[in-house]
């Protein structure tokens, strides 16, 4: 989701500048989160190890904001990585100077919760598409609208979101590129 133009500025104020190398983990499982990032340029993926299984959730791209909410919200160990997938440059503030921001800056803590429940309703939309629609009706959704994941994201990453193979994602985009 992109943000307003309120909230970058407020990570252009108050944010510290930061690049990463490509795979670099901002958060590890078990850590908790104190800390939202606004991507200014790269891709990061919020992940989580289902036994082994790498299972991508999210892609966040420019202009975004990336964070593990859970983990923020409630102080408990992230369920989730983030991990940069190309090289990243972000702004990086930490949970209690926003907060602040928050409380002090008229309207932001109505927006920043209304951004948190645009974040879950996306994990919910998710849920539903990966038990009710066929991988195929879901790549073809991704890329109508995410176009640039597929300029950023490899495609093993891609099927890791799609809830299938590397083959079956080659077998899906090689259909998808006659039809």
């Amino acid at each position: 989701m992109k943000v307003s133009h309120e909230l970058q500025g407020l990570f252009s104020r108050l944010g510290v500048a930061r690049t990463f190398p490509k795979r670099f983990t901002l958060l590890h499982a078990g850590d908790v989160s104190r800390h939202a990032y606004f991507i200014e340029s790269g891709c990061i993926r919020l992940w989580h190890n289902n036994d082994g299984a790498d299972v991508s959730v999210k892609f966040f791209l420019p202009g975004e904001l990336c964070a593990s909410l859970q983990s923020m919200h409630t102080g408990d160990p992230s369920k989730y990585e983030h991990e940069t997938i190309t090289p990243c440059v972000v702004r990086i503030l930490n949970k209690s100077e926003l907060e602040q921001e928050a409380a002090k800056t008229p309207g932001m803590k109505d927006y920043m919760e209304s951004v948190i429940v645009h974040c879950l309703v996306n994990y919910q939309d998710l849920f539903v598409d990966r038990i009710g629609r066929p991988p195929e009706e879901r790549y073809r959704a991704l890329i109508n609208d995410d176009p640039a994941v597929l300029d950023l994201v490899p495609l093993h990453y891609i099927a890791s979101y799609l809830g299938i193979t590397p083959v079956s994602l080659s077998r899906i985009r090689k259909k998808a590129q006659f039809s």
